[in-house]
């Protein structure tokens, strides 16, 4: 039996949607998405402003600051999965410029990354860190870019 994932994509303007779909399209975010995850669930990706991400960031873990992706997990089981997982389009964009990335390639590492938080995944302690990138770069390498910790 094939996996019943539903991936949800919302933004928080048509100026957000613009801009995301200009360098991915919601086909191709939902295809990395399924590279990653491969149990049911649900999963909501939401793209958002400065001031949106600033205001999720500041309430969830006192930063005040917007940052590049937010995970919440609500469940994760070996079956079943349900998350929503937050990118703040304006930092992602100044990340890339300022790593000298392509937009495209940043946006899917930060998807992949995403994905492997709401699956319990993090990279709070050495060992877990190493752990996740080691996954991080395995995907992406499968879906044809770079190592995003190659400088």
């Amino acid at each position: 039996m094939q996996s019943k994932l539903v991936i949800d994509i919302q933004y928080a303007s048509p100026a957000i949607e613009a801009a995301v779909s200009h360098v991915a399209s919601a086909s191709l975010i939902k295809k990395w998405v399924k590279s990653v995850v491969s149990i049911n669930g649900l999963l909501t990706l939401r793209f958002v402003n400065a001031v949106e991400g600033r205001k999720l960031n500041t309430s969830f873990r006192n930063k005040d600051h917007a940052t590049n992706v937010l995970t919440f997990p609500y469940e994760h089981s070996k079956n079943a999965l349900e998350a929503d997982i937050i990118f703040c389009l304006p930092v992602i964009q100044r990340e890339a410029k300022e790593q000298n990335k392509p937009l495209k390639a940043h946006l899917a590492h930060l998807i992949v990354h995403g994905c492997l938080h709401a699956q319990g995944l993090d990279h709070q302690k050495k060992k877990e860190a190493e752990k996740m990138e080691a996954q991080e770069v395995m995907i992406l390498q499968k879906m044809g870019f770079a190592n995003p910790y190659l400088a």
